[in-house]
């Protein structure tokens, strides 16, 4: 059984940094692209930022220049460095990971950023 677990969030001052990660843990023989996804409350989950396996990134423009997608292939792991952050920021952070072939998600984390 795979498991994609988040640690690393809380609340933050906007302006503020925090950083997210994400731990895949269980049978795994392959593992791709990494995202981060967020939902607000009200709102439809929406893309943040992608990871591929040798390292291509790509970001949300509202998040371009702010927040940096990592991941440590030794670890199965992959992180979320989020800076500069706003109160729109607040949402529920989570991780999906294609695993296996199959897609997986983590059962996320809290963001709240003060303003």
């Amino acid at each position: 059984q795979v498991q994609l677990v988040e640690s690393g969030g809380g609340l933050v001052q906007a302006g503020g940094s925090l950083k997210l990660s994400c731990a895949v843990s269980g049978s795994i023989s392959s593992i791709s692209t990494m995202d981060w996804y967020r939902q607000a409350p009200g709102k439809q989950r929406e893309f943040v930022a992608a990871i591929t396996y040798v390292g291509y990134t790509s970001y949300a423009d509202f998040v371009k220049g702010r927040f940096t997608i990592s991941r440590d292939n030794t670890r199965n792991t992959v992180a979320l460095q989020m800076n500069s952050l706003k109160p729109g920021d607040t949402a529920v952070y989570y991780c999906r990971g294609r695993v296996n072939g199959n897609t997986y998600w983590g059962q996320g984390t809290q963001v709240t950023v003060s303003s």
